[in-house]
């Protein structure tokens, strides 16, 4: 686990990665990621990283690069226009949309369909909370990111 973030990125490292995915990031992550630092802390024990090679002191693994993740996804996986922000335990993660208004937070569970029900892969998708903004200050101010992910999954 990481002591706090690992160095921000310059605008051009991020503009690269922006490329590679596709996408333009939400505002709110370009800055997180050129002012604060490039992942390592933040909800569910740290938002992935955008470049590879980060190793938190004590550990013998790189730290999760989320454009590594993005481009190495296995048979059905989350659109391309979702990006990965952090795992959330067991076959769990965390995705933002990039091309939704308001940028929502949706949690996936590579384990949560099962296919003798006629269910899809998608059907591990749940929508978690309204936007990427509130999903980051529910963790800031505090709060448990999974309380509104969880009414979620417990009404379907």
């Amino acid at each position: 686990m990481p002591t706090g973030p690992f160095p921000p990125l310059a605008l051009s490292e991020l503009e690269r990665a922006e490329q590679k995915i596709g996408y333009r990031l939400p505002d709110l992550l370009r800055r997180i990621y050129t002012e604060i630092g490039d992942g390592g802390f933040g909800p569910e024990g740290g938002l992935a990283s955008l470049t590879d090679g980060h190793r938190p002191p004590g550990t013998l693994t790189d730290w999760h690069c989320a454009l590594t993740i993005h481009d190495q996804r296995p048979g059905w996986a989350p659109p391309r226009s979702w990006f990965f922000l952090t795992g959330g335990g067991c076959s769990m993660e965390w995705y933002v949309s990039l091309i939704a208004v308001d940028h929502p937070v949706l949690l996936y569970d590579a384990d949560g369909w099962v296919p003798e029900w006629g269910q899809e892969p998608h059907d591990g998708l749940r929508y978690a909370t309204s936007s990427l903004r509130h999903w980051l200050w529910t963790w800031a101010d505090g709060g448990n990111v999974w309380d509104e992910a969880l009414q979620t999954i417990h009404q379907d």
